[in-house]
């Protein structure tokens, strides 16, 4: 019998229009007054705009906080801080960057704590403001997860990871996603696959069977569907089908958590401000090519799911096709197929390999053991 622990958002609500139930979903859990944390980009969108008129409606003042970068920076997290105290919950809007700070604001503005004492596993204390979640990309599934990710000074990045942050409310419309960029699209989905895929294979003690569950029907959603939204953005089937894949492998590494991928892909965003997705996706097939020297099981039991076109192959035949395939979707989406395409030359390996084996939170997870040696040729052979 497995023993493990599962947490998740208590409430997960999808469907197209539901942005405009945003107020009283508010007023119930809010109260009449409510921070709603964006970003620049979002206010060009209309979405803002809809928002805030349906918590008007609904007698909820809502202040802006619009100031959220890409990776945020701590000071962006404390000013967001600043603007919830006194607010009757936060609301995140848009995405992985805006949620994640809007999970802090609603911890640090309630609790009075600092930045430095959530840092870490667990180590995030209570109460928190009522929290709302609105992810308008379908990549980092950071609407059902307990971590927030902050870029800590100049490059290194750090996280808060306690279920206090997983917001309270999910609020999933599919047309949200329908005027991203295709490059964003398809950046984001891979790394929403990416979650799924290293929370099947996670070496964690929690790996569990409800994780592995909603990684594989993520991945059965979004391997059909990426090229698609990429290619048909406003094909709404395919928009939610990346928007529910993406909640799915969020619930699944919420609970058994990422691993060598991820802790490869932090560096390059942090050194060449490349977006997180694909940092993730230009290292991904080849951390599943150097796991599955000694790991194939996993991936072969995904590559079916992801591209049924793989059935019937053997574990390792199974495991190299599947980080093929991979590479290859990524490709057809219009992403880069190597690191000199982000401008990042082999004299930055050694950089990116010494700050890769500082994510010891991840590296933990992987079902590889990977040493300072390991992750330079990972990085050599991803150029």
């Amino acid at each position: 019998m497995s023993t493990f622990t599962f947490n998740t958002t208590p409430s997960v609500r999808m469907g197209a229009g539901l942005l405009d139930e945003l107020g009283a979903i508010t007023a119930d859990l809010c109260g009449n007054s409510v921070l709603l944390v964006t970003d620049p980009g979002m206010l060009a969108t209309g979405i803002v705009e809809r928002a805030l008129a349906s918590l008007k409606a609904a007698g909820v003042v809502a202040e802006v906080f619009s100031d959220v970068k890409a990776d945020p920076p701590e000071a962006v997290v404390m000013a967001a801080v600043d603007a919830a105290k006194g607010q009757g919950g936060v609301i995140g809007l848009g995405g992985g960057s805006s949620i994640d700070v809007a999970k802090l604001a609603a911890l640090l503005a309630s609790n009075g704590g600092t930045l430095a004492e959530a840092y870490g596993v667990n180590l995030a204390k209570g109460p928190r403001l009522p929290l709302i979640a609105v992810p308008t990309t379908a990549g980092t599934g950071s609407e059902v997860t307990p971590i927030s990710i902050v870029t800590t000074g100049a490059s290194e990045k750090m996280g808060v990871v306690s279920p206090l942050i997983i917001p309270d409310v999910a609020l999933l419309a599919p047309e949200l996603t329908r005027d991203l960029p295709a490059h964003v699209t398809a950046a984001t989905g891979i790394d929403a696959m990416v979650h799924a895929i290293e929370a099947y294979a996670s070496a964690s003690a929690n790996n569990n069977p409800v994780s592995r569950a909603l990684a594989c029907e993520a991945l059965r959603l979004m391997g059909g569907a990426l090229e698609q939204a990429v290619k048909e953005p406003h094909d709404m089937n395919a928009r939610g089908d990346m928007l529910l894949g993406s909640l799915l492998a969020g619930q699944a590494f919420a609970n058994s958590p990422v691993a060598a991928v991820h802790a490869l892909a932090y560096p390059i965003g942090g050194h060449f401000k490349v977006p997180h997705g694909l940092s993730n996706a230009l290292v991904l097939p080849h951390v599943l090519r150097f796991n599955a020297v000694t790991a194939p099981k996993a991936y072969a039991e995904l590559a079916p799911i992801t591209f049924p076109k793989l059935a019937g192959l053997g574990p390792q035949e199974a495991a190299a096709a599947f980080a093929d395939e991979l590479a290859g979707l990524s490709q057809r989406c219009g992403l880069p197929d190597g690191l000199k395409g982000v401008g990042i030359n082999a004299d930055d390996i050694p950089l990116l390999a010494r700050d890769a084996m500082n994510q010891t939170r991840l590296l933990v997870n992987n079902p590889r053991e990977v040493t300072l040696a390991d992750a330079t040729a990972i990085y050599e052979a991803a150029l």
